[in-house]
């Protein structure tokens, strides 16, 4: 009997505990929930402030491809300085088009080129490009071979005039992230002395010092890479990657000077957070390949050194028949179209394959600052240091 009182009061007085228990967590769940359904309210889609706006409307008229009067920021070759061009774009169908351009910098650098182009063959899936021109180059520079025995004080000049033309097809089989590149092209080099602040390349070096010296090659230059790309646009990206392997012949008409080069290069970004940091990271490798008692010109040669690659050094710093490139970066969107970044690059050059190793690299680091649209980077401005010193760099293009 006192069982059977005793069961059903214990019953009741452990519900009673359960209930007091759970009423509390019910109760403020309950609330939390309706705060949350009152905050929703007032939620509204991001709306970008006027400065934005006026930088998203900048980039679509100047920089879209589509506005016939244009800037053109593209140097004649690589350490020619602050650049200034235009060009015009004359539509030639409906998606097709010819851009008639030119460019200039306060150091003689000249550029003069037209394209056609056609980005939407085999229903959207590949692009063409055609270019021909003429450029000249007047203070490029030139230190001697190798990354541990040349020095900043090694530097000579040299000049050259060239006219070019080439064709480049595009091809993605898929739509995704495949691509097919293929191309061919027709240059002239004519390399001379140069006017400077240094001495003209022919007064400090030899032929066996600057290989090639003295050479006027012309050469017909036919290339093919295979890339698998995820980014949203090779201009600018705040994920996705690019890797590609790329075999190029350069044949010379007289074959004294004919050569191949096989290029390696990965490219990687990563989101932290909510794409607002980023770590890119690049790696790169150029290796030449000759036979029969050829020989690689100095002028084109693998190289380090300028806005694209070492940032610390000057253009054409380091040259050799190999080289090697690692950068990484990273970087912070303070807005829609401004980015901030801290950088490190490393790498060399060598005269032999083995020596392609991690062993005596150059390297510097420094800061930059980009302004950039959606799909492309039009300025880029960035400050490096090495042991050689600080280097201010203006382009107009992203570096990786």
């Amino acid at each position: 009997m006192r069982r059977l009182v005793f069961a059903p009061l214990l019953f009741v007085s452990l519900a009673a505990t359960v209930q007091a228990q759970t009423a509390p967590q019910e109760t403020r769940a309950a609330r939390i929930a309706a705060e949350q359904q009152e905050k929703a309210k007032d939620l509204k889609p991001y709306a970008p402030n006027k400065a934005e706006l006026w930088v998203k409307e900048l980039d679509q008229t100047f920089f879209s491809g589509q506005l016939r009067w244009h800037p053109f920021f593209e140097s004649a070759y690589r350490g020619g300085g602050f650049t200034l061009g235009a060009g015009y774009l004359a539509h030639v169908g409906d998606y097709n088009w010819v851009d008639v351009r030119g460019s200039v910098t306060p150091s003689g650098y000249i550029r003069a080129e037209g394209e056609f182009r056609a980005p939407r063959l085999f229903d959207r899936r590949g692009s063409l490009s055609v270019i021909g021109g003429w450029r000249k180059a007047t203070e490029v520079g030139y230190y001697g071979l190798g990354t541990a025995n040349t020095s900043k004080d090694d530097r000579a000049l040299y000049s050259f005039t060239q006219p070019y033309v080439s064709g480049i097809l595009d091809v993605r089989p898929w739509r995704h992230w495949l691509v097919i590149s293929g191309g061919l092209d027709y240059a002239e080099w004519n390399p001379g002395p140069a006017q400077g602040s240094s001495p003209s390349i022919e007064e400090v070096y030899t032929p066996e010092t600057a290989p090639g010296l003295g050479a006027t090659p012309t050469y017909v230059h036919g290339f093919g890479t295979l890339a698998a790309d995820s980014r949203p646009a090779p201009g600018y990206a705040r994920r996705g990657g690019y890797y590609a392997a790329s075999l190029h012949g350069y044949a010379d008409s007289d074959s004294l000077y004919s050569f191949q080069r096989v290029d390696y290069e990965a490219i990687q970004h990563v989101p932290l957070g909510r794409d607002r940091w980023v770590l890119s990271l690049r790696g790169k490798v150029e290796t030449t390949y000759t036979g029969g008692g050829h020989t690689v010109p100095y002028f084109m040669m693998p190289s380090l050194g300028g806005g694209s690659d070492m940032r610390g050094f000057s253009s054409w710093r380091f040259r050799d028949l190999h080289s090697l490139l690692l950068q990484a970066e990273w970087r912070v969107l303070v807005n829609a179209f401004f980015d901030t970044a801290i950088f490190y690059d490393t790498g060399k050059v060598t005269s032999r394959r083995s020596e392609l190793d991690f062993t005596e690299l150059k390297s510097d680091y420094g800061i930059g600052f980009r302004l950039h649209g959606p799909l492309a980077t039009p300025i880029r401005i960035e400050l490096a240091n090495s042991n050689e010193g600080f280097h201010l760099i203006f382009s107009s293009s992203a570096v990786f």
